[in-house]
């Protein structure tokens, strides 16, 4: 066994056990937005915000590599499938199959597997999920949908210096992430990635600073739950 999938597992066994510890909570704590998506262009600092906002508000964080990761281990998929409760599991299930048959999609054991780890994820709640089309999989009245954005130029600039390489390599880098982004969004949820209308918050990182990105989300969260 890898010492990466080791890694993972011992993620997922201590996320079940903060699970366990949180599980019983009052009726009105579940009727509040505890679950952030964050969507992002590359190179806006979608995973920086993430990690803030997180930080913040004392929620888990699953940023996408962990989340794509999971889906794809079968075994490490169904822990956390069934952390679940079966009377709740049932719920996200009925509403995976309406999505399902609403966006006419034809899930593979992949995207079965994503789709249900992210549901039990958004059920169990605190959390901020990053990518992986989130938001399109959490029911909207679920989660607070983020889009992170910034012009090209700005984004090619940030990965050029986060990763000591030249622009030439971090447009074409910004280039093929985007571009493979749009295309899981498009074949796995028949859905724009780049439609604003798919998020609640839409926060232009070429104006707006990392920190008042962390506070306008934080406030937005605390806004939807008042």
């Amino acid at each position: 066994m890898s010492s990466e999938h080791t890694d993972l597992e011992l993620f997922i066994k201590d996320q079940v056990e903060r699970w366990k510890q949180i599980r019983t909570v009052e009726k009105k704590a579940e009727k509040q937005i505890s679950v952030v998506t964050i969507s992002s262009e590359p190179g806006s600092g979608g995973q920086l915000v993430a990690r803030e906002v997180a930080k913040k508000l004392s929620f888990d964080l699953f940023e996408r590599d962990i989340v794509k990761k999971i889906a794809e281990s079968v075994h490490i998929s169904d822990t956390v499938i069934h952390t679940m409760e079966k009377k709740r599991l049932s719920g996200i299930e009925d509403f995976l199959s309406s999505l399902v048959n609403d966006r006419y999609l034809w899930p593979g054991l992949y995207l079965e597997h994503l789709m249900k780890v992210i549901g039990v994820i958004g059920k169990h709640g605190r959390a901020v999920i990053v990518g992986r089309g989130a938001n399109f999989i959490i029911p909207p009245k679920e989660a607070l949908s983020v889009r992170l954005v910034a012009p090209l130029d700005v984004r090619v600039r940030n990965i050029a210096k986060a990763f000591e390489i030249s622009p030439q390599a971090a447009k074409k880098r910004v280039m093929n992430r985007e571009s493979n982004r749009r295309a899981f969004c498009r074949q796995s949820f028949n859905a724009n990635l780049s439609d604003p209308c798919n998020y609640d918050l839409v926060i232009n990182t070429q104006w707006i600073s990392i920190d008042t990105a962390v506070q306008t989300i934080c406030a937005a969260l605390e806004s939807s739950n008042g």
